[in-house]
């Protein structure tokens, strides 16, 4: 499997979607066979996602990578994941921000709640990776303000209760759009009232559910 990784994160690389070495480093690492449902460990290394059950998926790790990019994470940062799934992207995010980072993370599913925290404690990520039960578009306040925010599903548009909780200057990524269409977004708080703005390209994500998201019979 490492050999699969290996050619792996050497291909999103050559490709351009790996371009620091941190990233490089995290996704070498991190072994996503570890969070796959048991049927499909040995596609782990396809570059494509796979379904995790509950009408829930793994992103495909070209993804994990631009976002991990796009984040410009650093040592130390205290994180806010909205949909852990199976636990991935939450691990390779820890793995960048260091063992003085934190990566809180919101599932609204509870069975997955309880197969992500496995997962992490299994690959020795549960000291970095906090996992909340619960609705992640009101965001986790209990921790706030957070130096990074994203999404891992799809909102209409940008939960205000995540810009509340990003800090001045953080940076906050999520796709946005319906079903047929989404965008993945880059917001920068600027102040207390500024946020920018920018498109970072065309994407495909389950729909995020919840109080400032999609109906849960969407």
């Amino acid at each position: 499997m490492k050999e699969k990784r290996k050619d792996l994160v050497e291909k999103l690389f050559n490709q351009g979607y790996i371009n620091t070495e941190k990233v490089k480093e995290a996704m070498l690492k991190v072994p996503r066979e570890e969070f796959m449902p048991p049927e499909n460990s040995s596609y782990a290394y396809l570059d494509r996602p796979f379904p995790i059950g509950k009408g829930q998926t793994i992103s495909a790790p070209h993804m994990v990578a631009i976002i991990a990019e796009k984040l410009e994470l650093t040592d130390g940062m205290r994180i806010l994941e909205i949909g852990t799934g199976l636990g991935y992207n939450a691990a390779v995010v820890a793995e960048i921000a260091g063992n003085e980072g934190h990566v809180y993370t919101i599932e609204r599913i509870p069975a997955l709640v309880e197969k992500s925290r496995e997962n992490l404690n299994k690959t020795g990520y549960s000291d970095r990776v906090t996992v909340i039960e619960g609705d992640g578009t009101i965001g986790y306040p209990d921790k706030a303000p957070y130096d990074r925010i994203y999404g891992t599903a799809s909102a209409p548009k940008i939960p205000e209760p995540l810009k509340k909780q990003l800090k001045i200057g953080g940076k906050l990524i999520m796709p946005m759009g319906s079903d047929y269409y989404q965008e993945l977004v880059l917001v920068m708080r600027i102040s207390d009232d500024d946020f920018q703005t920018r498109n970072l390209g065309g994407v495909v994500f389950v729909p995020m559910i919840g109080k400032h998201g999609w109906p849960e019979n969407k």
